[in-house]
């Protein structure tokens, strides 16, 4: 239960930074580097989402199933 709440955490912080990048480049007009920061964040968030679901499978914490399980 704790591996999908830090995985929808994870989800949420990922799409404020891509919002925020968009807000950036619309407001901004391209004056600051506020844009690629976020979207730094955003990748960097996705990364270690991706590592965190490869290494839960791994270790057996979270478990691959089919649209029909059983």
């Amino acid at each position: 239960m704790l591996s999908k709440i830090v995985i929808i955490l994870f989800l949420i912080a990922i799409l404020y930074s891509l919002g925020s990048g968009l807000v950036y480049l619309v407001k901004d007009k391209g004056g600051s580097d506020r844009t690629v920061k976020a979207l730094t964040i955003r990748i960097s968030l996705s990364v270690i989402l991706f590592l965190f679901l490869m290494l839960g499978y791994y270790t057996g914490v979270l478990q691959p199933h089919g649209v029909y399980p059983g």
